[in-house]
């Protein structure tokens, strides 16, 4: 029946099209007429099934059953969810004590132990980094240095030496990223001569427009809208202007603000700077008509993005920014949008003793499709009430409205699935994929709603398409690579474009849910896929750090959507990641690769990137090969009595080279899902 319908599927496609368009790059492209006949939306069968731990004794099913015993019992008890701690550097925390002086209401408990988890991250060299292991950081360690000056310590303090001198020798306060300068000129740190123009007439331009904010990111220009507003109103609360001198590498009165040119001159960098110049000179004569009119629109845009959001963008630098924009222009403390903008930077908060670290934002819709992938691997039937509960979630968090995305992707319906609890105007592609193979997995009792909405999900992952044949994470052809020397952009992730892991993470669904390479679709994800491939075999990962994370997501597309896997350059693949397999058995891959990629694929070996490697490995068909028996040893000899795994290094990607996540879940459903697959499949083997 699978085949009979991947069959009917393949020729359905080839001969039924319904065009939003002419497919000629503006947003418009063809999408095929999908209806619940022909798509397997059906739950996936499984090898094997148990909910307890019966006279087994085999240290494989073993390990599998305590990892599964783990993960249920993490299960939210009421709506059937999973969510895990979303750990970031100590970045967010320094700008959490920023924000209570901002908004002159400082909780002094908190206040502490916030700086007490500053202290505790503090490096031996002074420095502050911004991953595990990592060296420290400018922009983190003047960030931290500053945030603790304003708990109340002094230059003078052991401690704060040592940060100081860290600081001058990685050249000083002026070597800080921009967005780090912002925030000091708003405490009078820097002067607003430092920091570069992010005018706020620029939400006047329209949909389309080469310089919209529109061809920003997602996050860019939730970020950027509302910190135009603060910059346009220039505050300054009053800490003292020479609270941070001693980090002045020269004295702060002889500092040049001029941003050195490129030679040649002929270049869109310095095309930039010199925009950047004249803006910078517009701002301090601004023509007062155009401005109001940009502040109203832009503070418009905010409250209006702030409807059905966790916050503006369900994202830290987002939400900390509309509570700058509010208070600068003029809200009251009471008034109900800044009151839910400082109640949702509240809701990020993590106690951890006597210290707590504030999350960038919360994973709950990526981490409940990933454990319910884990689990019907694991065994847990398809029908299972823990399954049909967290089925239920997944559905009622499809989206509903049309967002910023629609400006480029024309469909009858919206859909899609965001990452946080809600964020109604960014669904995201990869989020949405693993969603929708999730409830692949799932038998619920209202058939027809998760059918619809199934389809409609597939409409809109395909309608998403970019016309490189990729997939971006939050918008299509968000692709301008020119506007990533603007000087404001310094956190290199200016853009959304088309990149491996998401592209192969859609595969991998439209694969499983019968797509075949009689698609367009499929064969235009399969020739990006082929041009983005490095020289060695691997992919790079933009979302999971990064090489290993990168390989295994695309050989779990490439597998799914029928591709041989014995083709020469998926051999490549698979060569390269047991090539880099560590002498324990397992894989590991340091931050600092997307730094430099001759450290691709060397570190210490973790659960979760062990697992992926196994994942990519198991797909290319290497099942009983010597790498992932050994690597599956490894997980097994690492896993703790409770099920769970140990894993302190951060495995994930905000931007790359400046800022980087560890999802506390991933070192536990990632391992389940390895070993479950490998079990499934080794039974088939002995069943033959």
């Amino acid at each position: 029946m699978r085949n009979f319908l991947l069959n009917l599927f393949e020729r359905l496609e080839t001969s039924i099209y319904k065009f939003n368009g002419n497919g000629n790059g503006n947003g418009k492209h063809p999408v095929p007429e999908l209806s619940k006949d022909n798509l397997l939306f059906e739950s996936l069968p499984i090898q094997t099934g148990f909910h307890a731990l019966s006279a087994v004794k085999n240290p494989l099913e073993i390990g599998i059953h305590r990892s599964q015993q783990y993960l249920l019992k993490s299960q939210n008890p009421l709506d059937g969810h999973w969510v895990g701690i979303l750990e970031a550097d100590t970045t967010i925390t320094a700008e959490y004590i920023m924000v209570m002086h901002f908004l002159g209401k400082i909780d002094h408990k908190k206040q502490k132990m916030a700086a007490n988890l500053l202290r505790d991250h503090q490096l031996s060299d002074g420095g502050w980094n911004i991953y595990y292991g990592g060296p420290s950081e400018i922009s983190a360690s003047v960030k931290a240095y500053f945030a603790l000056k304003l708990a109340g310590y002094t230059a003078d303090e052991p401690f704060m030496q040592r940060a100081r001198k860290c600081i001058l020798e990685k050249g000083g306060i002026m070597k800080a990223n921009c967005f780090t300068k912002i925030y000091l000129a708003m405490f009078g740190q820097v002067d607003w001569q430092a920091v570069p123009a992010v005018p706020a007439e620029m939400i006047l331009f329209p949909p389309g427009f080469f310089f919209s904010i529109y061809e920003m990111s997602y996050w860019s220009r939730c970020i950027v809208v509302p910190l135009s507003i603060a910059i346009a109103k220039k505050p300054h609360i009053p800490v003292g202007d020479d609270l941070l001198k001693e980090i002045y590498l020269i004295p702060r009165e002889k500092v040049v603000y001029r941003i050195k040119r490129d030679q040649p001159s002929l270049s869109w960098r310095n095309f930039f700077i010199d925009a950047d110049s004249i803006f910078r000179r517009y701002e301090r004569q601004p023509i007062q008509c155009i401005r109001r009119i940009a502040l109203r629109k832009a503070e418009k845009w905010m409250l209006d993005h702030l409807e059905k959001s966790g916050g503006l963008g369900a994202i830290w630098p987002a939400i900390v920014n509309s509570i700058f924009a509010m208070k600068c222009l003029g809200y009251p403390d009471d008034h109900p949008a800044l009151v839910k903008q400082i109640q949702e930077m509240e809701n990020l908060i993590v106690y951890d003793g006597d210290r707590l670290y504030l999350q960038p934002c919360v994973s709950p819709v990526w981490d409940t499709a990933w454990a319910v992938i884990a689990l019907h691997e694991s065994g847990i039937s398809s029908a299972d009430p823990v399954l049909q509960r967290a089925g239920q979630w997944l559905l009622s968090k499809e989206i509903r409205n049309f967002g910023d995305w629609s400006l480029k992707c024309k469909v009858d319906e919206p859909s899609g699935w965001y990452f946080q609890y809600a964020n109604e105007f960014y669904p995201d592609t990869d989020d949405s994929a693993a969603v929708l193979m999730a409830l692949q997995r799932i038998s619920l009792p209202e058939t027809a709603h998760k059918e619809a909405a199934f389809l409609r999900g597939i409409r809109w992952l395909l309608a998403m398409q970019c016309d490189d044949g990729g997939w971006g994470a939050f918008d299509r052809n968000n692709n301008k690579t020119i506007l990533n020397h603007i000087p404001f952009a310094d956190f290199n992730a200016l853009l959304d474009p088309s990149t491996s892991d998401v592209t192969a993470r859609c595969l991998d669904f439209l694969g499983r849910t019968g797509f075949g390479k009689s698609s367009q679709h499929v064969r235009k994800a399969i020739e990006f896929l082929k041009k983005e491939q490095e020289k060695d075999g691997s992919w790079f990962g933009r979302w999971g750090a990064n090489y290993i994370y990168g390989t295994w997501s695309v050989l779990s597309g490439l597998s799914a959507a029928g591709e041989n896997m014995n083709a020469s350059y998926i051999r490549r693949a698979i060569d390269w990641l047991k090539n880099v397999q560590n002498s324990d058995g397992g894989w590991g891959e340091t931050i600092q690769s997307y730094d430099d990629p001759f450290l691709k694929a060397i570190g210490k070996s973790t659960p979760s990137q062990t697992a992926w490697a196994l994942l990519g490995l198991i797909v290319g068909g290497e099942i009983k090969s010597d790498a992932v028996e050994k690597g599956i040893k490894f997980l097994l000899a690492k896993q703790k009595e409770d099920g769970s795994w140990d894993e302190s290094e951060f495995t994930a990607t905000g931007f790359p080279k400046v800022f980087y996540l560890k999802y506390h879940m991933y070192r536990n459903y990632f391992p389940l899902t390895a070993l479950s697959r490998y079990r499934n499949l080794i039974q088939n083997f002995k069943g033959k």
